[in-house]
């Protein structure tokens, strides 16, 4: 049970007084720069790896995290935010200002839950506690590809 605990909470930051989600993600952004770190350019493809990998043990693992909290959606269970950050940057190639502006933009999306997000946490187990983040990554993922693409296209200043 302490190794499902560790990876339920994200190494323990779900336990953080203050902002769990945001603790929880600050990790993802670390473990990002890590890969980025590692494996140069080929993040891309770790990344991707890891996220495909990781979806199913995460709906197991954040279900877990459920029963052993006994409420839904435990806010100590930030394995979600984890992933969703993660598919934020998915695909993408590293870049200080991709991994920064990703996080800002995947908290802000997380809080917000817009369409569909906030009604697919309704699912029961763990695939509510993820969906929601996933959601939340992917809506994230889209408006970092738009942000890049506009910078590059009007080589506007980089102000993040």
């Amino acid at each position: 049970m302490k190794i499902r605990k560790a990876l339920f909470t994200a190494l323990y930051t779900g336990y953080s007084p203050v902002a769990p989600g945001t603790v929880g993600t600050l990790l993802a952004v670390l473990i990002y720069v890590g890969e980025y770190l590692l494996f140069g350019e080929r993040c891309r493809v770790v990344n991707a790896a890891v996220v495909a990998v990781s979806l199913y043990p995460a709906v197991l693992l954040c279900g877990a995290g459920e029963k052993h909290f006994g409420v839904k959606d435990p806010s100590q269970v930030v394995l979600d935010e984890v992933l969703g950050y993660w598919v934020s940057v998915l695909f993408h190639p590293f870049s200080w200002h991709m991994a920064v502006g990703a996080f800002f933009v995947f908290r802000f999306m997380d809080i917000v839950k817009p369409y569909p997000a906030g009604s697919l946490q309704k699912i029961r187990g763990g695939a509510g506690i993820l969906i929601d983040d996933l959601v939340a990554g992917v809506y994230t993922n889209i408006i970092m590809t738009a942000v890049m693409f506009l910078i590059g296209m009007y080589r506007l200043p980089v102000v993040f």
